[in-house]
């Protein structure tokens, strides 16, 4: 990416934080930067484009900090995943929030998918490790990571499924089982991630 397209990219990533992406202008952008209308357009066609720019950028900033996270990381494969899971939750990304409105269904998907394919070969790398252990039992270690990170972001995503409260409650009370299944992991390998009760 040049220094010109990130400096628009980063801009619009600090208004749409602001501004909401729903209330920010291409023309509050050009304002915003001091530049030409010309010079967003010839990298940007339109909002929406901009905005899969904004969130590929988060996106490649969280994997780069997974990166260095994963390379520091000590344990067995089970202890890596947990601190994984706990570092590179982007939940904290209001901009992200923003994708569950319903005008956004269609651009939230797209994101989604991005976010997780990104992430999926480093738990798959730790899946491995867990093989070597001993503690997981499977020949197809990024085919169960993406299983599981698809089913369960598409499952629980109230953007995509408006469950009530007991409903997506339910769900996240079964995971853990459903990954110790699925991965042949020990009984109670997986009850970090059981919702903690208020």
């Amino acid at each position: 990416m040049t220094n010109r397209k990130l400096e628009i990219v980063q801009a619009a990533r600090h208004l749409f934080h602001t501004k909401d992406y729903g209330n920010t202008t291409m023309q509050d952008l050009i304002e915003y930067l001091d530049i030409g209308k010309g010079t967003v357009y010839h990298y940007f066609k339109s909002k929406e484009e901009l905005l899969e720019a904004v969130i590929e950028n988060i996106a490649e900033e969280n994997l780069a900090q997974m990166e260095r996270l994963f390379a520091e990381l000590e344990g067995n494969a089970i202890e890596k995943i947990e601190i994984l899971l706990k570092k590179g939750n982007l939940s904290s990304e209001k901009l992200l929030s923003e994708l569950h409105r319903p005008a956004n269904a269609m651009m939230h998907l797209r994101i989604l998918v991005s976010l997780l394919r990104k992430q999926t070969p480093l738990y798959a790398a730790l899946i491995v490790q867990g093989c070597k252990e001993g503690l997981f039992q499977t020949k197809h270690p990024l085919e169960c990571v993406e299983m599981i990170f698809f089913s369960f972001q598409f499952l629980t995503d109230i953007g995509i499924h408006p469950w009530t409260q007991e409903e997506l409650a339910r769900r996240l009370e079964a995971l853990p089982t459903l990954i110790e299944t699925l991965l042949k992991a020990p009984t109670g390998s997986f009850h970090f991630l059981k919702p903690k009760i208020q």
